[in-house]
């Protein structure tokens, strides 16, 4: 907090406010935003019943701000506050409406997960016609009108970094560093990120979809040219087909390949299902009113 009361003095004539969103914390999160809401008039906290997840936390914070422009962050400061006078300017007075930041480094990460992170970037940019930027942060301020055009889509399955950049307008990148957090340590396993990941993917484009009907029938084709192949042998020598080994194995290469495409159509059925309950994007148990 000692940061951005000095930010925000920076920021001249630019009157604050600051909306803590506590994610059903299990540690002493809430009475902590409890005090500073008391302490600083500005301070205005939102509490969830339990963990929803940082996509729904985003979307109260957005949904609960109410000035012209709305700036999201991580609160450990990984997000350098001081960034936030520059990229108010780009989207005051350089006609942008959303500045972004992306790391030109990924100092502190795990080197394999720092190469699965530039794979996933290359791979949803090239099935998905919403391009992403490799370094993305979440760390972004937003005009009142994209911030609008974020809130205009209900979906339950958000991925804000696509989110981001199907909304359009002009955004203008800022970079920094890697910064180490300041406190604690990250919820972000490699595998909630490889799931995360997957979540991108079906949500901004059918490819996969595709790619599983082209795989369908690149086997069909496999198939009947193999059986074409042993009838001409039966025709010309008469020898009936022997080997069970090959037979198991081409056996267990079609139904793998099935439960592949099966897979596929299964993450989209998923999500679609989860749409139609249309249950709330989170519950909030206690804000700084109550």
């Amino acid at each position: 907090m000692k940061e951005l009361t000095q930010v925000a003095s920076a920021l001249g004539d630019v009157q604050t406010e600051v909306i803590l969103v506590n994610d059903g914390s299990s540690d002493d999160t809430l009475p902590i935003i409890r005090e500073l809401a008391k302490q600083y008039d500005f301070v205005r906290y939102i509490s969830f019943s339990r963990n929803f997840g940082k996509e729904s936390a985003m979307l109260a914070g957005f949904a609960a701000a109410k000035g012209d422009y709305v700036a999201v962050m991580d609160a450990d400061l990984q997000d350098p506050p001081a960034l936030l006078p520059e990229m108010l300017r780009a989207v005051r007075e350089e006609g942008y409406d959303c500045a972004g930041t992306r790391r030109t480094t990924r100092k502190g990460e795990p080197p394999i997960r720092s190469m699965f992170a530039r794979l996933f970037y290359r791979l949803i940019n090239m099935v998905s016609r919403t391009q992403l930027v490799d370094g993305a942060r979440d760390y972004k301020l937003l005009s009142r009108k994209a911030v609008d055009a974020l809130l205009s889509m209900p979906e339950y399955n958000r991925f804000s970094k696509g989110l981001y950049e199907w909304i359009g307008f002009r955004t203008k990148w800022i970079e920094f560093q890697n910064v180490e957090r300041v406190a604690g340590e990250t919820k972000w396993s490699f595998w909630k990120l490889f799931v995360y990941s997957l979540e991108g993917i079906v949500a901004f484009t059918t490819v996969p979809l595709a790619l599983a009907s082209l795989l369908g029938m690149l086997c069909m084709l496999v198939a009947l040219v193999i059986i074409a192949s042993l009838c001409v042998r039966q025709m010309l020598w008469h020898s009936s087909v022997d080997g069970w080994t090959s037979l198991v194995c081409i056996i267990v290469l079609l139904s793998g390949l099935q439960l592949f495409c099966a897979g596929i159509i299964g993450q989209y059925i998923s999500k679609m299902y989860l749409e139609i309950k249309r249950r709330p994007h989170y519950i909030i148990a206690e804000t700084e009113s109550d």
